[in-house]
């Protein structure tokens, strides 16, 4: 089953280079397809998806215009020591540790790192005995204004996906100054029947959410697409390609699934017609994009 919701990593021009380096790294995991979008204001633009632990993410150069930051990171949930001193290793070429490698009172292995594309992962031995579904876990920081509000932000998005659910939540104690008593120290949750977490931290953070890192909501109708843009958009001027911006900073991709067939045809002239057509969209059409793919 394909996932309903896809992380959209965005790059300068490093895509190909950075899908080739966590292929490379991650066991489990491939380049599933490429593709380059035309002629787009950032010139022509390499996408891929690739596929880690039977997860998607998806990777565009699209010239300096977001950079990634820790403010959506990715928990990769492994069952070993050695597998996260692997990784670890790994990941720290050219990487920056944000919270070094070691022993923590809710992990006996637990490290957190920026790799040298500037995408942030924490690694993290499970429990012995714990069965582990989802392998690798978008995982939320609320900063700055937004410091305090992953509750309500949680709940939010419970409201508006299908197959939701809020699980384990852990709170800040009295004594865990700046951060308010009661806010979120760590929380799961579930939205389409996947994994998500989110934290809340008032320490003094120079990043918050922003477009590097986007969640794309994959689409079948004209309904659904219609039903996340009204419920989600909460920034007009960030509409744009399909892309919105949430309440609470969150960036996030309304897409439709056939869109991903016509930006894997052969047919390059098609593809560039597609381009030119959803260029010029805010939320997409998808009858718009069907008679652009077919030429009419």
């Amino acid at each position: 089953m394909k996932q309903k919701i896809t992380p959209h990593l965005w790059y300068d021009k490093e895509a190909k280079e950075a899908a080739e380096f966590y292929t490379s790294v991650f066991p489990n995991s491939k380049i599933k397809n490429s593709t380059i979008i035309p002629d787009t204001p950032s010139g022509d633009c390499d996408i891929l998806t690739i596929e880690i632990f039977n997860q998607e993410f998806t990777l565009i150069s699209a010239g300096p215009y977001f950079k990634l930051n820790p403010s959506i990171s990715f928990l990769v949930l492994l069952d070993t020591k050695e597998e996260v001193d692997e990784l670890w290793e790994k990941l720290s070429e050219e990487g920056k540790p944000l919270m070094e490698l070691g022993e923590y009172p809710f992990s006996e292995k637990y490290g957190w790192i920026q790799d040298k594309y500037g995408l942030s992962w924490q690694l993290m031995k499970c429990l012995g005995g714990q069965e582990v579904k989802q392998r690798i876990i978008p995982l939320l920081m609320f900063t700055q204004k937004q410091a305090g509000k992953a509750e309500e932000a949680i709940n939010f998005y419970k409201s508006i996906f299908k197959n939701s659910k809020i699980g384990d939540i852990m709170r800040y104690d009295q004594d865990k100054s700046p951060d308010k008593e009661g806010t979120i120290a760590y929380a799961q949750f579930t939205l389409e029947n996947q994994d998500f977490a989110a934290i809340d931290s008032a320490q003094d953070h120079k990043f918050i959410f922003n477009e590097a890192v986007s969640l794309m909501v994959h689409c079948d109708t004209q309904e659904e697409i219609d039903y996340y843009w009204k419920k989600l958009s909460a920034v007009p001027e960030s509409e744009q390609c399909g892309w919105l911006k949430d309440k609470y900073g969150v960036s996030w991709q309304i897409v439709p699934t056939k869109l991903d067939k016509m930006m894997q045809d052969k047919d390059k002239n098609k593809i560039a017609k597609v381009t030119q057509a959803f260029l010029k969209m805010k939320k997409f059409d998808i009858k718009e994009l069907k008679k652009a793919y077919e030429g009419k």
